[in-house]
This record gives structure tokens, C-alpha cells and sequence, in this order.
């Protein structure tokens, strides 16, 4: 009898001990559905917020945020908060030199008239859709970028966990 006695103590401790109901709070590891809140700030402008919109909801080690971003939010908790600092090699890469190229006018389209900071749209041979600002207008060409716009950019999150499931 003490035997069983024994044994049913032991098992509700280990049950007590790993109930969620007792403290234990769900945290951000791979595979978890995670809703956060966040300001995106670049040079201490803001590029993007969660704010009046819904969280930003994203899988745990599914590559569906920045990489920087996704290994520094590994370990928190709902309602946590942080501020991350991400630099371009964990986000949009750093700014290639090649993907900064002179477009031929002719191929723009007849009534358009190209100017700096102009975002456009091209199709590689291939047909893939590229997008890209206008950098540089010259007489018979333009100049385009086809970075991300936040390439070669610190990014500075703040972030606070709303949910995880």
C-alpha cells in the first residue's frame, strides 16, 4: 500500500510539475505560431510598424522573417518586449554593385517620364518581375537599383510577444 501511495505522489508531482496551469509559459522555439507587435526603424526613421494593424503572426524557424530577426526572438515569452538590432548580412544583405544597372530608355515605354526615386518594373528573359528605383536619369538611359530598398541597412526592431501557440 505505501508502494502505491509511493507512486501516486510521484505522479502527480511530475503532472503538477509540467502542467502549463502551474507558471510554465509557452515560448518561442521552432515550430511555434508566434504574434508579435513591431516598429521597424532604420536611422531612427520608421519604416514599418505593426501599429493599428494586426500582430505579425509567423511560424518559428520557418524563414518567414528576416533571419536576424527570427534567432533573437528564439527564448521570449507573451509579453515580453525587445529591441533587436539586425545588421544587413541577417536581413536583406548587404548592397550589390551589380544589381545597380543602366536601362536603355527605349525599353521604359514611350510615354513615360523617368525620374529619380521612381519605382519600376522589369521582366528578366526569363520572365521573373524585378523591381527597382530610379537612381539616375540620363539622355538616353536610366540608371535602376534592384536591391531591396532596405539592403546594406541596421534595422532596429522593437518587438513585443502577443501570442504563442
Amino acid at each position: 500500500m505505501q508502494k502505491v501511495l509511493w507512486c501516486l505522489v510521484f505522479s502527480i508531482t511530475v503532472l503538477l510539475n509540467t502542467n502549463p496551469a502551474r507558471g510554465e509559459e509557452a515560448m518561442i522555439e521552432k515550430g511555434k505560431v508566434v504574434k508579435l507587435n513591431y516598429t521597424l526603424t532604420v536611422k531612427g526613421q520608421v519604416v514599418d510598424s505593426s501599429e493599428g494593424r494586426e500582430p505579425l503572426e509567423y511560424t518559428q524557424g520557418e524563414q518567414m522573417i528576416i533571419p536576424g530577426l527570427e534567432n533573437r526572438l528564439e527564448g521570449m515569452k507573451v509579453g515580453e518586449k525587445k529591441t533587436v538590432i539586425v545588421g544587413p548580412e541577417d536581413a536583406y544583405g548587404t548592397v550589390n554593385k551589380d544589381a545597380i544597372i543602366e536601362v536603355p530608355k527605349t525599353q521604359l515605354g514611350e510615354d513615360m517620364e523617368p525620374q529619380i526615386g521612381m519605382m519600376i518594373q522589369m521582366q528578366t528573359p526569363s520572365g521573373q518581375a524585378l523591381t527597382g528605383k530610379i537612381v539616375e536619369v540620363k539622355e538616353d538611359a536610366v540608371v535602376v537599383d534592384f536591391n531591396h530598398p532596405l539592403a546594406g541597412q541596421e534595422l532596429t526592431f522593437e518587438v513585443e510577444v502577443v501570442g504563442i501557440n
